[in-house]
């Protein structure tokens, strides 16, 4: 059974170790937004993107197998027919949390990550909204 909003964000926050499919050096782009909101909240966080060498002076990784470290978290701002690809990388890597950001959801790549147990928000809800509400009640 999937587990409510609230619960959801809470587990896919509290994780140690994050990854952004998507993370863009384009300042104007969510995935550069949903990096660098996650890099100040002070998290660990690895950018995924096979085509740039580095975002926001942090080493970019092609694929979630060439990241250092198996992310717990992984928020996807790419587009569907990429995130159930990102997806798929996910599951074989072993991560736990997914959260597809407003545009990138993909429902064959949602089926697939429940099926395989991994926590899944694809709802239209957006990291950057949560993050701003958190970071105005403390």
């Amino acid at each position: 059974m999937q587990e409510n909003f609230e619960s959801s964000t809470a587990k896919f926050l509290a994780a140690k170790t994050f990854a952004v499919a998507g993370a863009s050096r384009d300042r104007s782009k969510y995935g550069n937004k949903v990096f660098q909101a996650l890099v100040a909240s002070g998290r660990t966080i690895y950018p995924l993107n096979p085509s740039v060498p580095e975002v926001e002076g942090h080493p970019a990784y092609a694929t979630i197998a060439d990241l250092p470290e198996v992310p717990e978290s992984l928020s996807i701002v790419t587009p569907p027919h990429i995130t159930r690809e990102v997806i798929q990388q996910a599951i074989a890597a072993g991560v736990q949390y997914i959260w597809m950001q407003p545009g990138a959801e993909d429902s064959q790549g949602s089926k697939l990550a429940r099926e395989a147990g991994l926590n899944v928000i694809d709802d239209g809800s957006c990291v950057l909204v949560l993050l701003a509400i958190k970071a105005r009640r403390t």
